[in-house]
């Protein structure tokens, strides 16, 4: 009965379904693990950042490049405030607002970019406090430089002059004429009268969307290879029934091989039939 499965459609289907089988179940373990990879990120980063709250300030450049494990770690940096700009549309506590970013000029001959503030409403450049004289040694949270349409940074262009939608070196280049570190400062303690802006965490490092996608797409995974199961034992039923009515004379041999079965009522093309013809 079973001796269809030795033929070369079965031997196709039979392959494939070896093949897939083992496929899917390997891609939904990696998306699984991806996840879990992301939920051990954000766990990490949390713990980080309760630590970064107790460590001391360290000089800026020890702790550049920016990376996932020097993210909120307390810096500090002297030199003399220059060109101050305004990020638009960032929100704090629920209210809409700009954050107050000046540039830093170090003893390195390079601008660091300042968050020295968040205050509410559309940016003003007459609202926002001017930045203090002189020598002046800040305090702050490192951050990496941000990334268009990504972690709530808006992804705008054609902004008034003296405004910026991005913190970022690639941004900032354009608009000023000198270097600019690649990573940008939050004080600890605003300036002004404004409110500080909080830390952000590092880049994917938080149960965002991408991570409940790495979720979505494991049951997906392991979906596709229970159907590919499925769908096998169908066919195969479906090819031991027809093979079953073979024998008892309900359809033809060819029926039987994977032609047309003989409709209801409509004799098959048996001896009987063969012999009526002739």
């Amino acid at each position: 009965m079973y001796r269809f499965l030795l033929t070369p459609r079965w031997w196709g289907i039979n392959v494939f379904v070896l093949l897939a089988i083992p496929f899917c179940v390997f891609m939904g373990s990696w998306q699984l693990s991806r996840f879990e990879a992301r939920v051990e990120e954000h766990r990490s980063a949390g713990e980080q950042a309760a630590e970064n709250k107790q460590e001391a300030a360290r000089p800026l450049t020890e702790l550049l490049p920016v990376d996932k494990a020097t993210v909120g770690k307390k810096v500090t940096a002297s030199g003399r405030y220059g060109k101050q700009l305004l990020v638009p549309d960032r929100e704090l506590d629920g209210k809409q607002g700009y954050y107050v970013l000046t540039l830093l000029h170090t003893d390195e001959d390079k601008a660091l970019p300042v968050v020295r503030g968040w205050l509410p409403g559309d940016a003003d450049r007459a609202e926002a406090p001017a930045a203090p004289t002189g020598e002046v040694r800040v305090t702050g949270s490192l951050q990496a430089s941000e990334v268009p349409g990504e972690n709530g940074v808006p992804a705008q262009g054609g902004l008034p002059t003296g405004q910026t939608g991005a913190i970022s070196a690639a941004s900032l280049v354009n608009l000023v004429p000198y270097d600019v570190y690649d990573a940008w400062v939050t004080l600890t303690k605003a300036d002004s009268g404004m409110k500080p802006v909080p830390v952000a965490t590092a880049n994917d490092t938080g149960l965002d969307l991408k991570a409940f996608q790495n979720l979505g797409y494991t049951g997906e995974w392991f979906v596709f290879a229970g159907f590919v199961v499925f769908m096998w034992f169908r066919l195969l039923r479906r090819e031991v029934e027809s093979v079953r009515d073979a024998e008892l004379g309900l359809v033809s041999d060819r029926a039987a091989d994977g032609g047309e079965s003989a409709r209801p009522g409509e004799p098959s093309d048996g001896p009987a039939q063969e012999k009526a013809n002739a």
